[in-house]
């Protein structure tokens, strides 16, 4: 059991032999020289301050200004920077000027018409030969929608390129809240093999937790009705465990739009209907015959019929009869 020793025994505290606590307040501290900065110790601190605001900047970027969609009709998306570069004149023809296709352009200009109204419209694929003016025809019928909305705010439309379509959901985003409706638009939408970008775009166009905004619609022109290679679709079909459900995966695609509109090559009289129609526009003075002839023999030396070699023919018949196209239209 213990216990305690008798006080007498018990060892004595020593004694501060400091300074008091009050004596240590009242002392004043030494005081330090400093040497005075000279100019070129304020150049290597304002430098190393610039080193580090650089290195700030790049860890926390600028926040991007909202974007101006009062500053034009159309835009071409730019993922760096998130910046909607607005497009002073977008290169187009009349929509009267297109032929062959008029079935074709009466149900793409019903759907973006309701769609400009507020109404429920479709996502539209327009597929098929090369140069039959899928994308004129998209550029013309925004703009025929602009010129009959009164005065109201005009529809606008942004391109996107094929390479960007994994910023999609970034750019819906962006216009999900701005007080216009927009057509977002990619020509010559197709992936290959290797390509795994095509998941985001059907998650941003109808698969997606938001889904597709009210105000966004997409138009895309592609030389293929499914958008993949075939090759790439047989090669799912023999290598999946499940063929049927790989091929599904890739079709389904194609099925996030609502519309399928197909191109195919035109007629000979089409064709000469849309060489007189330029012809027409542009005053070009040159007779009938020899207009017939030397078309057609361009289409042969060609190898095709098309929107696109038709223009292609009207610019060198404008450039040998000396004659100006001045409104810089044509299809792309």
């Amino acid at each position: 059991m213990w216990s305690l020793a008798p006080a007498s025994k018990r060892p004595r505290r020593r004694a501060w032999s400091g300074p008091s606590i009050s004596g240590m307040l009242t002392t004043p501290l030494p005081k330090r020289r400093f040497r005075p900065l000279s100019e070129i110790d304020l150049r290597s601190i304002a430098e190393r301050l610039d080193q580090l605001v650089r290195l700030i900047e790049r860890a926390v970027p600028a926040v991007p200004s909202p974007p101006d969609f009062a500053a034009a009709d159309a835009f071409v998306w730019h993922p760096d920077g998130s910046r909607f570069q607005p497009v002073a004149r977008v290169n187009r023809v009349d929509l009267s000027l297109l032929k062959g296709i008029d079935r074709l352009r009466d149900i793409l200009l019903e759907n973006t018409e309701r769609f400009a109204a507020g109404l429920p419209a479709n996502n539209v694929l327009l597929w098929g030969a090369r140069g039959m003016g899928k994308s004129s025809l998209i550029k013309a019928v925004h703009a025929d929608v602009n010129r009959g909305k009164d005065g109201a705010s005009p529809l606008k439309l942004i391109e996107i390129h094929r390479e960007e379509i994994e910023s999609l959901p970034e750019l819906m985003v962006l216009v999900r809240d701005a007080p216009h409706r927009f057509i977002l638009f990619c020509d010559d939408l197709s992936f290959d093999a290797d390509d795994t970008s095509y998941k985001s775009l059907k998650a941003a166009l109808e698969g997606g937790i938001e889904g597709r905004p009210d105000n966004v619609i997409f138009y895309a022109t592609s030389n293929r009705r499914h958008l993949l290679p075939r090759d790439m679709m047989e090669n799912e079909r023999s290598t999946a465990i499940s063929p049927s459900e790989a091929v599904e995966e890739k079709v389904s695609l194609s099925d996030r739009f609502g519309l399928w509109l197909g191109f195919h090559k035109c007629s000979q009289d089409d064709y000469l209907a849309m060489v007189r129609g330029y012809v027409d526009r542009y005053g070009l003075q040159v007779g009938e015959e020899q207009l017939r002839r030397e078309a057609l023999e361009w289409a042969t030396t060609r190898g095709a019929r098309s929107g696109r070699v038709a223009w292609q023919f009207i610019q060198d018949l404008a450039g040998r009869l000396g004659s100006r196209l001045d409104d810089g239209s044509g299809p792309a």
